[in-house]
C-alpha cells in the first residue's frame, strides 16, 4: 500500500490556503509463480506490448530489491551489471529490447527468488523456482549375505527379499516406490543436499513390475527393479556357485589335458629321432 497526500489550493485576493488530506490506495501487483530446470533459460515477461510506451524499465531481485537488469527507453540505453550480487548473475541476464522482459540463461539454484519488474505504468513480481537435476536412483538388495547355517534357516525373512532405493544430494524431491502404477510408499524433503532411502520387501518369486521413481514438480527419474538379478535364495547362490566350481574345474582339466598331450608329442618325436640316430 501506499500513503498519498492530496493538496487543493485556494486562492483568495489576500491568502493562498492549502488543504491538504492523506489517504491509503491498494498498491495493486500481480504475482505469478515460474518453475524451471537447472541449467535451462527462463523468460519473465514484462507485459509491455512496445518499449515505446513507457519511459524505464527496471528489473529487481530479492527481499533488498537489488536492481539487476534496466532500460532507460528515452537515452536508448540498456544496463545489465555484472558485479552486483557477487556476480550471481553474470553472463546470464538479456533483455528483449523491444518488450523488456527479463531473460535468465544457464540457470542456477542460486537464481530461485523473487524477481520484480516496475515501469511508469506496470508492476509485476515472478517468483522463480529453479530445480536441480535429478539422479537416477539407486536400487540394492539389503538381504544378509548367505552363510552355511542361513540355509539351515526357515524363517519367513529368507522368504522375502529386502531392497532399498537410495539418491544422494537431493533436495524438494519425492522418492516413491511403485508396484505398476500404484503407490506403495514415498518420503518427501524440502532441505537441500540431502541423501534419502526407502526401504522394500518382496518376494523371491514375485511376478509383479516394481519401480522406484524420484520425482519434483517439473521432471523425475525412474528405476525398474530387476527382481532375477537382486532377489537370489542363498540355495540359488549354492547352485551357482557349484555350477562356477565345476565349470572352472573343467577348464583346469582341459588345459592340463592339452599340455600332457603336448608332453607327449614332444617324447615321441625324441624318440624317433633317437632311432634314426
Amino acid at each position: 500500500t501506499a500513503a498519498v497526500l492530496f493538496c487543493v489550493e485556494y486562492l483568495s485576493k489576500t491568502t493562498n490556503l492549502c488543504l491538504c488530506s492523506s489517504g491509503v490506495f491498494a498498491d495493486t501487483v500481480t504475482v505469478k509463480s515460474v518453475s524451471v530446470l537447472e541449467g535451462d533459460s527462463v523468460t519473465l515477461h514484462s507485459g509491455v506490448t512496445a518499449i515505446t510506451d513507457v519511459e524505464q524499465i527496471l528489473w529487481r531481485f530479492g527481499s533488498e530489491n537489488t536492481l539487476i537488469a534496466e532500460i532507460d527507453v528515452l537515452a536508448g540505453i540498456v544496463t545489465v551489471p555484472d558485479n552486483v550480487l557477487g556476480g550471481r548473475f553474470r553472463d546470464r541476464l538479456k533483455l528483449d529490447h523491444k518488450t523488456g522482459s527479463l531473460i535468465i540463461t544457464n540457470t542456477r539454484t542460486e537464481h530461485t527468488g523473487d524477481y520484480q519488474l516496475q515501469t511508469s505504468s506496470v508492476r509485476k513480481r515472478f517468483t522463480l523456482t529453479v530445480y536441480a537435476r535429478l539422479p537416477v536412483p539407486v536400487i540394492i538388495s539389503n538381504s544378509s549375505q548367505c552363510s552355511s547355517s542361513s540355509s539351515s534357516s526357515s524363517s519367513s525373512s529368507q522368504q522375502n527379499c529386502s531392497l532399498v532405493c537410495s539418491v544422494v544430494n537431493v533436495g524438494h524431491v519425492t522418492l516413491s516406490w511403485y508396484k505398476g502404477n500404484s503407490l506403495l510408499s514415498s518420503i518427501s524433503v524440502s532441505d537441500l543436499s540431502i541423501s534419502l532411502s526407502l526401504p522394500l520387501e518382496v518376494e523371491y518369486q514375485e511376478k509383479n513390475s516394481y519401480s522406484c521413481v524420484i520425482n519434483n514438480p517439473i521432471t523425475n527419474q525412474t528405476t525398474h527393479l530387476n527382481i532375477t538379478q537382486l532377489c537370489q535364495r542363498c540355495s540359488d547362490v549354492h547352485i551357482h556357485s557349484c555350477d562356477t566350481v565345476e565349470a572352472v574345474m573343467r577348464l583346469v582339466v582341459t588345459a592340463l589335458m592339452g599340455v600332457a598331450s603336448a608332453a607327449a608329442a614332444v617324447l615321441l618325436v625324441n624318440d624317433v629321432r633317437s632311432a634314426r640316430g
